[in-house]
């Protein structure tokens, strides 16, 4: 997976954002109006594609895209 990747597959998921709207340095959490469905939709999306679990602390670890995607490279290594 590479980020490019991982951010179309966001795109695809949220209805609301246009495609091409999220870069790596993006602030997903103001962009998505974050909430409680969002995040339950963001950690489904991330088991279904890419076989990783997060929860809640996971996702509050991050805020750009680009942390998002390396907290879940790193918990594909591990």
């Amino acid at each position: 997976m590479d980020i490019s990747y991982f951010i179309e597959r966001i795109e695809d998921e949220f209805e609301d954002i246009k495609p091409g709207l999220l870069t790596p340095g993006s602030d997903y959490k103001k962009i998505l109006e974050w909430s409680s469905v969002n995040a339950l939709i963001m950690i489904s999306l991330i088991d279904a594609e890419f076989e990783v679990i997060l929860n809640a602390n996971d996702l509050n670890k991050t805020n750009t895209i680009s942390e998002l995607y390396k907290l879940i490279e790193k918990k594909k290594i591990s």
